[in-house]
Order: structure tokens, then sequence, then C-alpha cells
């Protein structure tokens, strides 16, 4: 008990660290990464324009990284929130305009990024370089998320394992599938 006391301190800690990040550089960078994740249409617009422009290889690309999105979600947000009731952080931990608008629905896990992570981890073996392009702002998302007051970065950290393990199976499952003989 006394070992999870000091790991929720230390969370607790770093949570308030992450909040108190005031530079205009994050305030401006953040927000406009929230509202394009948001209902994930960052990554449906990322996948548009991998089809559009990246020949097969894009739209393999990009149909990965749609099942991965999909499937992180379902685990995310169909599963794992109907589980665990987390609170979110203290409202008094966050400046006011950062928390007025967030979800009431469970902390754990962080949906915005399972999505995020399970979309670039399924792009990412079939074309490294978007792949590579999309890691960016899939970390400014699982950043955003603790810094505007929806989560705790063990919510996001869970998000990114979800997010993982939805793009394996993603990967992997086609290979798994019986092969027709023709």
């Amino acid at each position: 008990m006394r070992l999870l006391a000091v790991l929720r301190a230390r969370e607790d800690g770093l949570t308030r660290r992450v909040a108190s990040w005031d530079s205009p550089w994050v305030r401006g960078l953040l927000p406009p990464v929230e509202d394009a994740a948001e209902h994930t249409k960052l990554w449906w617009a990322a996948a548009a324009a991998m089809t559009a422009g990246g020949g097969r290889r894009g739209r393999r690309a990009a149909l990965a990284g749609i099942a991965g999105m999909v499937v992180a979600q379902v685990l995310s947000n169909g599963v794992a929130k109907q589980l665990v009731d987390r609170r979110r952080p203290p409202e008094q931990w966050f400046r006011p305009e950062d928390v007025e608008d967030r979800p009431d629905s469970s902390s754990f896990p962080s949906g915005h990024t399972a999505a995020a992570v399970a979309f670039t981890a399924a792009v990412a073996p079939g074309w490294p370089w978007a792949g590579a392009a999309c890691a960016v702002p899939t970390v400014l998302v699982a950043i955003e998320r603790v810094h505007r007051g929806a989560h705790y970065p063990s919510d996001v950290a869970a998000g990114a394992a979800i997010g993982l393990a939805a793009a394996a199976l993603v990967r992997t499952a086609p290979r798994l599938l019986p092969r027709r003989q023709g």
C-alpha cells in the first residue's frame, strides 16, 4: 500500500508540473492539437492525405491506421473506460479555461492517446515516413491530454499501451487468417 501511495503522489506531482507549463509556445500549440484530435479528425485527415497522395502504399497505410484507430477506440472507450471508473484530475490544478469542457467519462485510459498511437503505429510499418510524420502530433496529443486536465500521465500511458496493442493486432490479424488456395 505504501508503494501505491508513493506512486500516486509522484503522479500527482507530475500532473501538476505539466499543468503549470504556461509558455506562449505551449499555449499556442496545444489547443489546436486538441481541436484537431477531437473526434479523431486529425487521423481521418491524415488517412485522406495518405490515400490521395501515397499511391498503393498510402492507401494500405491509411487503411491500417484507420483499422488500428477503430480497434483502439473500442478497447479504450468501449471496454476499459467501462471497467475502470477513475475521476479526472482535480480542476483546481488547472487554469479554468483548460477544464471547462472536459468529458464526464472515466479518466482511465486516454482514448485520444489510444487512437493516436494506434493510428501511428499501424501506419509506420507500411510507410515509415508517414508513421514518423504522424508521431509528432501523436506525442503532442498525449502531452495535451495531461496539460489540459483531462488525464493523469498513467491514463495516457495506458492509452498508449492500448494503441500499440491495437496496431499490433491489426498488423498481425491478416497473417493469422487462412489463405485461400486458388
